[in-house]
């Protein structure tokens, strides 16, 4: 599973930086990171992640929601081509009309049909909200779910034909997809390419549909799915592809996994390290003594000297959780709290006086 990075970060911008800054720094970032100029695996992937992040930021109404929300409203709302569709505007603004050469990489990125136009199609992103424990997060948890979502239909394995039938060419485009059309205006024609509307652009009807998705290819279901969760995972939301509603012929969308940790009732967490206060009376810290401490997957035996001081902090190394994008774990931080009786017998203050007047 992979987390979504934060719009605003991908972009290097605030929510509260104008507009022109905003449409000035992703134009920067999308000619540093157009694979025509960076021949770098990642740059594709960049330049997309760059993308998205402003086709949101710059549609005040995705804004809107994404400030509230985070990832989980404009993802559980908008489809990727939603998203790309509805900016196509505010590209053009950005690159000018003629697309400043960027229309054929949105094409090969985004999907089919050029530019910002038709595109193939992708099922809607899903959102699945699970509680975790600290332990979870030391070693990780395998899941297994039963998700409700949009599947393939069973009966017609996706192609919305009655068993036994075929989709047929559609006549009106000859299988194109999309017709053609040429206006003349005094001494100038026009052409216009437009998506078919006997096929709704597939190229292909379907004469006989399957009585059980309608001939949609698709249908509610529920289908198991399991994932793991790395160790040294925290709150977030983290995608895992194409487990989303299903879009036969298309591109499933993706199921995006809510995490969050449970508080722990004897530690707290910082990242990979962890805390935790262990009491020791004062005569204890006075004497010194060996004690018992809980650590995520056991016990760890410390040595607490003579004279110890209150919130002394003793480091046990390698006790924490693991680094998720690196190797290794953080540490366990153990705090001496040092207990003072709030009451004492007239016996024992005596031998605290006497202990006392021993200094004298």
């Amino acid at each position: 599973m992979t987390a979504k990075r934060d719009y605003y970060e991908v972009l290097g911008v605030s929510k509260t930086t104008p507009i022109n800054e905003i449409k000035s720094q992703y134009r920067k970032l999308a000619l540093k990171f157009h694979p025509d100029r960076n021949k770098s695996k990642e740059a594709p992937e960049h330049f997309k992640e760059i993308s998205e992040a402003y086709a949101v930021i710059s549609d005040p109404e995705k804004k809107q929601i994404y400030d509230q929300y985070g990832h989980a409203g404009v993802d559980g709302r908008y489809s990727t081509e939603d998203i790309f569709q509805s900016a196509s505007a505010n590209f053009s603004d950005v690159f000018g009309r003629s697309g400043g050469g960027f229309d054929s990489i949105f094409e090969s990125i985004f999907g089919r049909g050029g530019g910002f136009g038709e595109r193939q199609q992708r099922g809607s992103d899903l959102l699945y909200q699970t509680l975790i424990t600290l332990e979870d997060v030391l070693s990780g948890k395998k899941m297994e779910i039963e998700l409700k979502k949009i599947i393939e239909c069973n009966i017609c394995n996706g192609s919305g034909c009655k068993p036994g039938t075929n989709q047929k060419t559609c006549n009106t485009c000859n299988g194109q997809g999309q017709v053609r059309r040429t206006r003349s205006m005094g001494f100038a024609s026009f052409v216009t390419v437009e998506p078919c509307s006997s096929c709704r652009g597939r190229g292909s009807v379907i004469e006989t549909p399957c009585s059980e998705c309608k001939g949609s290819g698709k249908k509610k279901g529920t289908k198991k799915i399991t994932f793991d969760i790395p160790p040294g995972v925290d709150n977030g939301d983290y995608t895992i592809p194409n487990e989303g509603d299903e879009i036969p012929g298309g591109i499933n969308g993706d199921l995006i996994v809510r995490i969050r940790v449970q508080p722990h009732q004897n530690f707290k967490r910082d990242n990979a390290d962890i805390f935790y206060d262990q009491n020791i009376s004062m005569i204890d810290a006075a004497l010194g003594r060996k004690v018992i401490v809980p650590i995520l997957n056991g016990t760890e035996k410390i040595k607490i000297d003579s004279g110890i001081q209150p919130n002394t902090i003793i480091k046990l190394k390698g006790k924490g959780l693991p680094r998720i994008n690196s190797r290794g774990r953080g540490d366990q931080y153990v705090r001496v709290v040092v207990n003072i009786p709030k009451k004492l017998s007239k016996h024992q203050q005596s031998l605290l006086e006497e202990f006392q007047n021993s200094f004298e």
